[in-house]
């Protein structure tokens, strides 16, 4: 049977991958927002895990709102960078301190 401690685990682990992708890759801007989301589902599979052991559905209810700014974040920041890239031609983090005015 799986239990709670099986879902923290493999929380924690995608969390962790989450957090060595944005240390590791510093360069593209589209890796970063990719962490970024993998980090929030890792949260979110910890709201769900704690939901689902102590039988409260406030926790789901919870990962649902997570779930609409999360993909209202992602649909803003891919905006953002098609934009960055059809001004600029790249969408490198070293070359956004360009866009200082």
């Amino acid at each position: 049977m799986i239990g709670l401690n099986h879902y923290l685990i493999l929380g924690s682990i995608l969390f962790a991958i989450s957090v060595v992708g944005i240390f590791l890759n510093r360069k593209n801007v589209l890796i970063i927002l990719m962490a970024i989301e993998l980090m929030l589902l890792a949260v979110n599979m910890n709201f769900i895990a704690f939901s689902r052991y102590l039988d409260d559905l406030a926790g789901q209810v919870f990962v649902f709102f997570i779930l609409t700014v999360a993909a209202a974040e992602s649909a803003i920041g891919l905006a953002i960078l098609v934009v960055l890239f059809r001004s600029m031609r790249t969408i490198h983090v070293e070359d956004l301190d360009k866009l200082k005015g």
